[in-house]
């Protein structure tokens, strides 16, 4: 059966009574029937019962909506199925924060998987942060290791870092595919912006604002199973980011801003003005708009090379 528009349907374990509910995960899923039963499998199997699993269907034609169905009536933990037109992720996104009644809230990937202790482990890793310092952390991000359990990337330097989102990664050099939550409250301040006519917004331009104004504790333990798939979003992205320019140079102008080695900036400085130019905005404008205006003239020409091997890559 086909996702129907505007479809929400729930159902409640009557089992047993869970009281509150500190975790909601949610999952967005575009036609992924045949892999989803992953994530299904990995959360009949967590050893803590209260979380709730809510599902946003963006438009689905290959009978997801029966497979929810069936796990919904046997299912050891709520599950809220969502269907709605195709509009990407982080409107999906949007769409499940209005419902998560979590209170932290994790995206777990349509075809991945996580150990039956991660969301106890989470809750630990938590509960570790002294009481009077918690308002100041938004979550807790972990490892993630590949279907042989191989560690994905580079681990963080310590087992245990409190730092900002993008520390971890420019001056903690800890690369690579991570996961984690963040306090459900935290991510209704930061929603991600919706812009008409484009469906792909990257995750940082949310993580980045999040991390503007909160810590996350960083933990050297392997909690999610990621499963590369041939023609994933990492095998698309460059066609993908032209495909979604302003959400590209919304992300590339605000992450000028952050607080990391002056290469990067450069890097983003060319991107910035390379989907400028893919978003039709004249380059008077993209200085003028820019978060570093001075570094985005000096690399006016790098930028415009970018865009001009993009259109070559894409006539040929």
């Amino acid at each position: 059966m086909e996702c129907e528009t505007g479809v929400r349907a729930s159902h409640r374990c009557h089992l047993r009574l869970i009281v509150s509910i500190r975790f909601t995960v949610f999952t967005a899923t575009y036609n992924r029937r045949e892999v989803i039963s992953r994530v299904y499998e990995s959360l009949s199997a967590q050893t803590i019962p209260d979380f709730e699993w809510l599902v946003v269907d963006d438009g689905s034609t290959d009978a997801t909506t029966d497979q929810i169905a069936q796990w919904q009536h046997s299912a050891p933990f709520p599950i809220t199925y969502v269907c709605r037109p195709h509009q990407g992720k982080h409107r999906a996104y949007n769409d499940a924060l209005g419902e998560a009644r979590g209170e932290f809230f994790t995206v777990l990937d349509s075809d991945d998987a996580i150990v039956p202790n991660a969301l106890e482990r989470f809750l630990f890793h938590w509960d570790s942060i002294p009481d009077g310092e918690r308002r100041r952390y938004s979550g807790v991000t972990c490892l993630c290791m590949d279907e042989a359990h191989h560690v994905v990337g580079r681990p963080f330097p310590t087992e245990v870092l409190d730092c900002r989102h993008y520390e971890a990664a420019f001056r903690f050099r800890a690369r690579g595919e991570k996961w984690g939550f963040h306090r459900t409250a935290v991510l209704r301040e930061f929603p991600f912006p919706e812009i008409p006519g484009e469906t792909f917004c990257p995750e940082g331009v949310v993580w980045n604002r999040i991390a503007r104004r909160y810590l996350v504790r960083h933990v050297n333990e392997p909690l999610r199973i990621y499963f590369a798939q041939p023609g994933g979003l990492t095998d698309r992205i460059r066609h993908v980011l032209i495909s979604n320019p302003q959400y590209a140079r919304l992300f590339y102008r605000e992450s000028m801003q952050l607080d990391v080695p002056a290469w990067s900036k450069v890097k983003w400085a060319i991107n910035y003005i390379r989907y400028s130019l893919h978003a039709r905005a004249p380059l008077s404008q993209a200085i003028a708009h820019s978060s570093r205006p001075v570094l985005t003239s000096a690399l006016l020409l790098a930028g415009c090379g970018y865009y001009a091997a993009d259109r070559l890559r894409t006539e040929e």
